[in-house]
Formats: structure tokens, sequence, C-alpha cells
């Protein structure tokens, strides 16, 4: 895929974007509005996006919705297509996190999270997807991270839900690719968001503070120069959904992209050290 190709569109682009009062979702709403396109901005609490109502005018649809609700995103759908008429493009990124050993985190949390990250997400395709069907185009961003290709002590569960996503995504995209309709499965690294400060984290065992409380306290004591900004994220974002072609998977950030590249890299050593065991049972 080469950046250089990119579609120059005869109308301002309508976008949908979930989780859009803080962190990327924020930065996404407001590049959009900047560059003159229109936003339907869902959030459970739209208040934050006060200002930019006052600044962008009919442009900013701010609608109270919850992506576990799925009656609440099909009303938000609809509201958008009254308003705009049509949706370009789909910004499935409300979500967080989970911390914690994989045996530490309860059914509550691990219910609770999977709820928004994948749920959610399911809820939102199922609202839009009939539209994009109907336009024949569109977009699809599907917010996932570096935790949708790799994993380390602590992030189990979040990972469980980012590789959901992505293997759902990976069907979906080949679904739909015949219908015009394009699919982008975000993977930032670590971002300067609030995500962090929001995260949930799990009761702790003693056997893990090894392994979980070293991952967390290193975490915690990185520099910011580690953390990507949003608003960066959402520029090379906004870079996939201007190109002809744009990937099925796009990393953002060095680190986060060394690290998928590292556990992909794995995954294939043992693929190909176990090729004997692999081969033999097809004898």
């Amino acid at each position: 895929m080469t950046q250089a190709s990119t579609q120059q569109t005869t109308h301002p682009r309508t976008w949908l974007i979930t989780g859009a009062t803080s962190g990327i979702g924020r930065e996404l709403t407001l590049q959009a509005l900047e560059s003159g396109d229109a936003v339907a901005a869902l959030a459970r609490d739209t208040a934050p996006l006060d200002e930019l109502a006052g600044a962008y005018g009919e442009r900013l649809l701010p609608v109270p919705a919850d992506v576990r609700d799925e009656q609440a995103v099909r009303e938000a759908v609809e509201r958008t297509l009254a308003r705009f008429g049509r949706i370009d493009v789909v910004a499935n990124n409300a979500g967080y996190g989970l911390f914690g050993a994989v045996e530490e985190a309860s059914d509550a949390q691990v219910r609770a999270v999977f709820d928004t990250n994948v749920f959610g997400v399911l809820n939102v395709l199922r609202a839009t997807l009939p539209v994009l069907r109907a336009q024949r185009s569109g977009h699809i961003l599907q917010g996932s991270s570096v935790y949708g290709q790799s994993a380390h002590p602590g992030v189990g569960l979040l990972a469980a839900t980012k590789h959901a996503v992505e293997g759902l995504t990976d069907a979906l995209a080949a679904e739909v690719a015949p219908l015009g309709i394009k699919v982008t499965v975000v993977q930032p690294g670590m971002t300067a968001t609030p995500f962090l400060t929001n995260l949930d984290v799990a009761a702790g065992l003693a056997d893990y503070d090894g392994t979980v409380r070293e991952v967390q306290k290193g975490i915690g004591e990185l520099p910011a120069s580690a953390f990507s900004a949003a608003a960066r994220i959402a520029e090379g974002i906004r870079t996939a959904v201007d190109s002809d072609n744009p990937p099925l998977r796009l990393a953002l950030g060095t680190a986060g992209a060394t690290g998928m590249r590292t556990a992909l890299e794995a995954r294939l050593a043992d693929l190909d050290g176990w090729k004997a065991v692999t081969d033999a049972v097809d004898r």
C-alpha cells in the first residue's frame, strides 16, 4: 500500500465516531470537522462536546449513546441519517482497558470489558452496515491496538477483546469488500489519552507480583516520550481513510509496531520449529 494515491471526495464525508469525547475519538472528531466533514459523535455523556458544537454548528451531531445498548446505537444511526443523509466513515473507537492477571479478573469485570470492546463493536456494525450496504460505499475503522496482535502479563483480558475484534474483522473485510465497503483495523501503540487512568484493575494475588505488578510498575514509570500524541494517531487514521487502497491493518507508532512484529515472528518460529510434528498429522 502506498500513501501517494488518495481519493478526492465530491462531497464532505459524514463520520460516525464512537467514544468521541476523549482521546483518539475526540481528535478524530475535531480533525474531521476542521477538514469540512460532518460528524455524528457518540458518547455516553456528550457534554464535553458542547464547545465543538458551538464552533461547528450543524456539522456536528452529538448523540448520547452507550455502545452496549443496541437500541440506542440504532437510534443514533437513525438520527445521523436524518441530519446528514448518509454515513461515509464508521469509527468503532469506544473502549476501555482491564488490567490484571487472567486469573485475577472477576467474571463481572471480564463480561463488562467484552460488553463494550466486543459486543459494543458488533452493535455498531449491525446498525451501520445496512446503511453502507445500501450505499455500496463506506469505510469501517475498527479500534484495536498493539494488543490485537500481542500480549504481556496483565493485559490478557484486554488483549482477548482486541484479538476478538481483529478476528471478526478479518472475516468482515472479505464479506463486505464486494459491496464497495472498506475496512481497516487501527492498531495504536501507547497513546497519551485518558485510557490508562480509566483502566479497571483486578484485585491482586501475591503470586503474580513478579510478573503482573512488575509490568504495571514499568508502565507507570514510562516517560511521556513513550506515548504517541492522540492527534498524530488521528492524522494517521485520516491518511488511511483518504487512500484509494487503505490497509486492512494500520499500525500507528514505532514501539507498538515493533512489539507486534516480535509477537508475529515468535508465532512463525513456533510454526517452523514444530513443522515435523505438524506435518506428521497428515501421514
